[in-house]
């Protein structure tokens, strides 16, 4: 049997019958692509919408958040490396698009959240939810490392109200090695994003390989190609997964990068695990 080709991210798997991608959960069934997670999320939480971070869009309200596991890059600091980086999962209970849609209109969610993990490796679940939640009135939200296909790029928009996207280096080469993925694709579906009308914000988690030069470089991106009023997220980072040693990004970094975006005119920048 011929292999597939998998749309969901820019990875474009080619699949084998019973072959899965990078992601470990898009799987080649009989010539059908499969999204093994569908249905069984990994962590279901109520959250304030400030924790994706979104700090422009729904204010002051709680979203529904849900997660399977795995993803389609690599990360090797992770902070969600526990789902992320995994493609095992229970099956004990099977929550369909509706009961989620349900769960948000109990619990007065104006919001449902797609986060945790890369959301575009489960986007056949979370574009049923969408749609059922849009028919009621929700508003749907992506936490995204961005690297989604071009084809899911243009899709998103009739979906996706709000999107967080990481622009978590702007080191090429360190994408491509380190994180398994890639920079001008991230970047250029953010900038697709932003012109089709979806809400988008940006964070950078600020790793020990982030340094001034880069901060400058993804401003100057912000301001171009997002607009000075697009709000960043400059978040502290502590070791985690496979990076150990080292230490928290300390203040005066964050402050340092938090004076470097202001010097862009960024109208709108947040210091995101700051204690």
């Amino acid at each position: 049997m011929s292999k597939i080709t998998c749309k969901l991210c820019a990875h474009y798997c080619q699949l084998r019958e019973g072959q899965s991608g990078i992601c470990g959960v898009n799987e080649n069934q009989n010539g059908t692509l499969t999204c093994k997670v569908y249905g069984y999320p990994s962590a279901l939480h109520i959250d304030p919408i400030e924790k994706k971070p979104l700090y422009h869009f729904l204010p002051h309200t709680y979203t529904l958040s849900l997660g399977t596991v795995g993803c389609n890059m690599k990360c090797p600091f992770c902070q969600n490396w526990q789902i992320s980086q995994t493609n095992e999962f229970s099956k004990e209970h099977f929550y369909s698009p509706q009961e989620i849609v349900k769960l948000a209109l109990h619990h007065k969610c104006p919001s449902i959240s797609y986060t945790y993990n890369e959301p575009t490796i489960f986007w056949p679940y979370a574009k049923d939810i969408a749609t059922l939640a849009k028919e009621h009135g929700l508003k749907n939200i992506m936490v995204s490392n961005g690297f989604m296909s071009k084809e899911l790029c243009e899709e998103i928009p009739r979906y996706i109200d709000a999107i967080n996207i990481d622009i978590k280096s702007y080191d090429e080469n360190y994408y491509k090695k380190a994180l398994k993925g890639d920079l001008h694709v991230v970047l250029e579906n953010a900038r697709v994003l932003k012109q089709k009308g979806v809400h988008v914000e940006i964070t950078t988690l600020c790793i020990p390989s982030i340094d001034a030069k880069q901060i400058h470089k993804i401003a100057q991106f912000i301001k171009e190609d997002l607009g000075e009023d697009t709000p960043w997220h400059l978040s502290a980072y502590h070791p985690d997964f496979k990076i150990k040693e080292g230490e928290n990004t300390s203040r005066e970094t964050l402050h340092q990068f938090f004076t470097i975006a202001k010097s862009y005119n960024l109208q709108n920048i947040y210091l995101g695990n700051v204690k």
